[in-house]
């Protein structure tokens, strides 16, 4: 008995809707296919089959379909929505991040399983430097839509992306992740399969997208979610060499390399910040290039090179000084330079073992923060100046700050700051045989936080 054939009437209905036939769109996928280098010899009979269920397209070509199905329709078509790829499969990187980015964004807001087992690799850390952003702008120009996006539809996406942004940093990277999703999803990436008056707006365009990717990423890293973070802030560069393929690229690239040495990864680290420094310097303000130094100088000490480690935070301290150009959005969102230059100096010198200079540049980091706007920042960081203090073997000072640190987590829905509690018990456990003042109340406090 042979198999029953299920027809696919998603793909029938959506070229219902688009109003083409099959041999119309057979045109249309071997052109989508011709930009992308590859020859395609897709006629109707091949559509009529994949439409009837008795074949599936092979190789990337269901990708083409679902951009000529987009393009015709002048919104976001994925594969899954046309029958040609399960909901609960991963995204294929088809080299169109408007699409990508409106599949991981949907895959959030529907909790689909790939996302949440996503795992973060060290060859994606490089996918910046074997990128070619050429063949993808040619695909993303291709496209006429028939929305005219504006200044004030690119500003509320600013602005939305700046008030959770701020939200983020009091109640920590949970607070909020579903409803940056889904505007993600539903309004902001579709925005960019629009028209635009001129060249400007649209590179301001993707460069606000580029901005509310990289906010999803940083909340699935607090969260600790670090394949889908990756993923995020890997479609976010995308975004970003449309938007400016010098300063806002080079930024992204840093958050790749930053997200690698959290988890102490450095691998292809010190190649992905200096392609960084080679995209953005000439083109960036001080404050940004002070942070793109400091990211140079934090891979150089996670591999051992700690002569180019001094160098690269000497960089970061000069840039520090110039008074030029103003900073963009895209590199306030990690709020005061300064502030970010000394907390990644206390961590590189960390790395050098250097535990006074470390308890220094910790110190200084909690002047440059608002402790009410930038609440987890000054947790996390007094956590990090406890370490420091132990290292010193003072610790009376140690159970102080980590007590502050508790203090200032309290209702923050973040996975580092219960790694940050979860790091001292250790330390704790050593202080309480010792009978340090504080030390068993401390504790006491670290497993209820925990629980």
């Amino acid at each position: 008995m042979s198999a029953k054939i299920n027809p696919n009437s998603r793909l029938r209905d959506t070229i219902t809707a688009a109003d083409c036939t099959y041999e119309a769109l057979a045109k249309d996928v071997r052109r989508i296919a011709a930009e992308n280098g590859e020859l395609l010899q897709t006629n109707k009979s091949a559509i009529s089959h994949w439409v009837g269920g008795a074949r599936s397209p092979s190789g990337r070509a269901g990708q083409y379909v679902a951009e000529a199905l987009s393009r015709r329709l002048g919104r976001v078509v994925t594969q899954t929505e046309i029958g040609l790829q399960s909901s609960d499969a991963e995204p294929l990187d088809n080299g169109d991040p408007v699409t990508t980015v409106t599949d991981l964004a949907r895959a959030d807001v529907e909790r689909r399983r790939f996302l949440a087992i996503a795992a973060f690799t060290t060859a994606g850390v490089a996918m910046p430097l074997i990128h070619d952003q050429e063949a993808t702008s040619r695909m993303l120009r291709a496209r006429t839509g028939r929305s005219v996006v504006g200044s004030d539809d690119i500003n509320v996406v600013r602005q939305i992306t700046a008030a959770f942004s701020a939200a983020d940093e009091r109640l920590g990277g949970g607070h909020g992740l579903t409803t940056v999703s889904a505007y993600l999803a539903d309004t902001a990436a579709p925005m960019l399969r629009g028209r635009f008056a001129s060249e400007v707006l649209r590179r301001s365009a993707f460069g606000a997208v580029a901005e509310l990717s990289y906010l999803a990423g940083w909340k699935h890293h607090d969260l600790g979610n670090e394949g889908a973070a990756q993923r995020y802030y890997q479609v976010g560069y995308q975004l970003a060499c449309e938007a400016d393929p010098y300063g806002h690229a080079a930024w992204m690239m840093r958050a790749l390399a930053h997200q690698a040495l959290s988890l102490k990864q450095p691998h292809h680290c010190v190649d992905l910040v200096e392609g960084a420094l080679a995209r953005g310097l000439g083109h960036v303000d001080g404050q940004t290039e002070a942070l793109l130094h400091i990211a140079h100088a934090r891979a150089y000490a996670a591999v051992g090179e700690n002569p180019l480690a001094v160098r690269a935070l000497l960089a970061a301290e000069d840039a520090l000084l110039r008074d030029d150009i103003s900073q963009p959005s895209f590199s306030r969102v990690s709020g005061p330079a300064a502030g970010t230059v000394a907390s990644h100096t206390a961590r590189t010198l960390t790395d050098l073992a250097d535990h006074i200079g470390t308890e220094q540049q910790h110190r200084d980091a909690l002047t440059r923060w608002d402790p009410e706007q930038y609440k987890r920042v000054h947790a996390l960081t007094h956590a990090d100046l406890g370490d420091s203090l132990a290292a010193q073997a003072r610790a009376d000072e140690a159970v102080a700050a980590w007590t502050r640190a508790l203090v200032l987590m309290e209702g923050m829905t973040s996975d580092r700051t219960r790694k940050a509690i979860t790091s001292i018990r250790s330390t704790l456990a050593v202080y309480q045989r010792r009978h340090v003042p504080g030390a068993a109340d401390l504790a006491r406090r670290a497993r209820e936080a925990l629980a």
